[in-house]
């Protein structure tokens, strides 16, 4: 097993890795909108977060040594399923491979957050 870490995408805010390697899969911890550079949440509504979580999650990738294109399974959580519309606007230009995919609204995402993917890729 090998862990993945970059500073191109936020540290983790808890005890867990950015993404494990293991079995010729990359599984990555969910990605929320924070600015990697900073550590803060960024300012905006739905597709601004989202627009970031994708940044957070081709960083995770890239490290990784794969792209979008090696992403089989999307986890999506959404603080309000009221955003899906707009939510999927971003996600579309980013997941153009149409992973598999669930997409849940949750109570409360970490920090407050209006969005959160994990994936699973193929490398």
């Amino acid at each position: 097993m090998k862990t993945i870490q970059t500073d191109k995408a936020p540290a983790a805010v808890g005890p867990y890795s950015q993404a494990k390697v293991a079995g010729g899969f990359l599984f990555a911890s969910g990605q929320i909108p924070l600015n990697p550079a900073t550590g803060t949440v960024v300012e905006g509504g739905i597709q601004e977060q989202t627009e970031q979580v994708c940044k957070n999650v081709e960083a995770v990738l890239t490290e990784a040594g794969v792209n979008f294109d090696s992403v089989i399974k999307t986890t999506c959580f959404l603080a309000d399923i009221n955003d899906f519309k707009a939510f999927n606007e971003v996600y579309a230009k980013y997941f153009t491979s149409k992973p598999a995919r669930s997409c849940v609204a949750v109570k409360d995402l970490p920090l407050g957050v209006s969005v959160e993917i994990e994936i699973i890729a193929e490398l």
